[in-house]
């Protein structure tokens, strides 16, 4: 036998990376969103001028799990190619570029500082590109993964610019609270 590990062995510990990661992934994803209030919902987000091209906030519920689930998978894979060249690079360059993603969203909805949103999500771009490409060098399959991810947060940078212009003011943007039906003889 001159094979460390069978082929069923290594689909199994690829397995097991998949498993893991994707999970820890879309929830981290998650509640980056939920603790920033980055739904439709939003008070704040519901008095901002939106451009024509922004799609209707349901589609962001059914995307971002869908792109949280193929990076996942994407570096469940480069975790899985031990011994590949550059791997601790696309590690670290995935890490980097999910960090910057967390922290978009609490930003631009829980800060509504616009502005600095979209030199973050700029930066998760080149950070992402340059993810997208480590991927490649390692496994082909994990940077075509990524291919959805890089075009929805270019289609977000362009949705965060044009809110911008269109809402030079959104960081002062006073938003009065829900009011409360309780006590309000109705």
């Amino acid at each position: 036998m001159n094979q460390l590990a069978s082929a069923s062995q290594l689909r199994m510990s690829l397995l097991r990376w998949a498993l893991f990661v994707i999970p820890v992934i879309m929830f981290l994803g998650f509640l980056s969103g939920t603790i920033s209030g980055s739904t439709a919902d939003n008070n704040w987000y519901q008095t901002l001028i939106k451009p024509d091209i922004q799609p209707p906030g349901w589609v962001f519920g059914i995307v971002w799990p869908l792109l949280y689930l193929s990076m996942g998978l994407a570096f469940a894979m480069v975790l899985h190619a031990r011994g590949a060249q550059n791997r601790g690079l696309a590690i670290g360059l995935f890490l980097v570029q999910f960090l910057i993603n967390l922290s978009w969203s609490p930003i631009f909805f829980g800060q509504h500082k616009v502005s600095f949103a979209l030199y973050v999500i700029v930066t998760l771009i080149v950070a992402a590109i340059a993810t997208t490409f480590a991927f490649g060098q390692i496994r082909k399959a994990a940077a075509w993964l990524m291919v959805p991810y890089l075009v929805w947060i270019s289609f977000a940078a362009i949705l965060n610019f044009k809110i911008d212009q269109l809402n030079p003011d959104a960081e002062s943007l006073y938003v009065p609270a829900a009011s409360s039906q309780i006590g309000s003889g109705r």
